[in-house]
């Protein structure tokens, strides 16, 4: 611990003499020897020295004055003065003035160097140096193992009894550790996960910053990156199965065994949820659910994120998904599945999400499967190829002429094959409704006056928009 003046008083072989009271000062660390013999050194000054002079430039009374008054003004913890070369004894009006402003005045004999207590102080100071990088790595070594032996509760448990107040982190502010009381004031530090997730660690106020703050900053950083690899390679693979298991590759008893090792019963029911975010696949692979879900099955199928609940926990899911993913600044629409038992359960749920995202809510409730949808779900039936086929024509003279011939036939198969309806939708005579029709049939060679055609150009939209 850096040295206080009562050490420095108890120190013999100095020879130091208090001349004017110092019982306020006596327990003050001081933090520097500073040794002058300016008259007005305070641009050198940085508060809680000693300042050492010997008076040499102070030969009136006003400028002793000012030098004590000057040292007072910028927190100095006593003045040591030197005898026996400019003055014989500490002069008269600096001790009165000392006393005034209630300034300690230290009397240095003439055999007592400067640089002997300077180099007390500084050696009091390295020792304090040594002691707390000490203490600090000490403090490292604890974190670091009680993660590597744990996780990140009993990191942060350790971590608040080192700073003797609670701590908690929240991840898109949710507390995901640690006790965190609102009503409390909390000092707020972020932490770089590597990632776009908003990482937050609190510590209950009064908080005095101690380095090994920044310490645990980083362990958590990196922990929740190492997990968040390992939560994208666990998806991934789980993505796999469920692929299969839709594209019809895994079914039986090799699904159950399947899913079984993805910590799913199929004996229960079960309902598919589908988390659709476009441009963010790569967020969705790591994203960290909240806590509440966090025990559920999650997957990656086709850049959609999938997870699947417990049929009681259905509706909460949906709705605390939602919420989350809306903290989180993901833009995302979400959509489920009914609730059924057995694998291929599970595959009809997945359809039935899978479905319902094409009514393009934010949160997408399932309804009945068609012939059509289980078609657009095939894995072996080139749908993607035949609607750029059919398509293509269309939107490349739509890029060239800025014609929305998509646009009216959408709204020609929505609204069944109204032209009136089309024309009043879109603002259009019905006239030029039929003349865009006309040149769809020529673009694409299919007509949507004839059923058939129709149909064929319903399934080819419908496999664009899932693309």
């Amino acid at each position: 611990m850096a040295i206080s003046l009562r050490g420095l008083l108890e120190h013999d072989e100095l020879g130091l003499k208090a001349l004017t009271d110092p019982t306020h000062a006596l327990e003050t660390a001081i933090t520097w020897g500073a040794v002058t013999e300016l008259l007005d050194p305070s641009k050198f000054l940085t508060g809680r020295e000693i300042v050492l002079t010997t008076g040499v430039r102070q030969k009136s009374v006003p400028a002793q004055i000012d030098f004590v008054r000057t040292l007072a003004a910028n927190d100095v913890v006593a003045l040591g003065f030197g005898i026996g070369l400019e003055h014989e004894s500490v002069p008269e009006p600096v001790l009165e003035t000392a006393r005034e402003v209630g300034l300690p005045v230290i009397e240095v004999p003439y055999k007592t160097p400067f640089a002997a207590i300077s180099r007390l102080i500084a050696e009091a100071l390295n020792a304090d140096h040594v002691k707390r990088v000490e203490n600090l790595l000490r403090a490292h070594q604890k974190l670091a193992q009680s993660l590597l032996s744990s996780d990140l509760d009993r990191m942060l448990a350790e971590l608040s009894k080192m700073l003797h107040t609670d701590v908690a982190l929240s991840l898109h502010g949710e507390i995901i550790s640690g006790d965190f009381e609102p009503e409390r004031s909390w000092h707020e530090l972020p932490v770089a996960t590597g990632l776009r997730d908003r990482c937050t660690l609190h510590i209950a106020e009064p908080y005095t910053h101690d380095p090994i703050v920044e310490y645990a900053q980083s362990l958590i950083g990196l922990e929740l990156t190492n997990k968040s690899r390992l939560r994208a390679s666990q998806r991934l693979a789980n993505g796999q199965v469920l692929a299969d298991l839709a594209s019809g590759v895994l079914s039986g008893s090799d699904a159950a065994v399947r899913l079984g090792a993805l910590g799913l019963e199929s004996q229960r029911e079960h309902s598919v949820v589908l988390v659709q975010a476009s441009g963010q696949s790569e967020r969705l692979q790591t994203l960290p659910l909240p806590a509440d879900l966090a025990s559920q099955v999650t997957a990656i199928v086709e850049d959609r994120l999938v997870v699947i609940v417990a049929y009681r926990q259905v509706q909460l899911s949906i709705d605390r998904l939602d919420a989350y993913l809306a903290t989180a600044g993901i833009p995302a629409k979400v959509g489920y599945g009914g609730r059924y038992s057995n694998t291929t359960g599970i595959r009809w749920s997945y359809f039935e999400a899978l479905e319902s995202l094409r009514h393009g809510e934010r949160v997408n409730v399932p309804t009945k499967l068609s012939l059509t949808s289980l078609l657009l779900a095939a894995r072996d039936v080139p749908l993607q190829d035949l609607a750029a086929e059919a398509l293509g024509p269309i939107q490349d003279f739509d890029s060239s002429h800025d014609s929305g011939l998509m646009r009216t036939l959408r709204e020609y198969l929505n609204r069944d094959g109204s032209v009136g309806a089309v024309a009043e939708s879109l603002g259009l005579h019905r006239n030029t409704v039929r003349y865009r029709m006309q040149q769809i049939a020529e673009l694409s060679g299919y007509d949507p006056n004839v059923t058939s055609d129709r149909v064929q150009l319903w399934i080819a939209l419908s496999a664009l928009e899932l693309r």
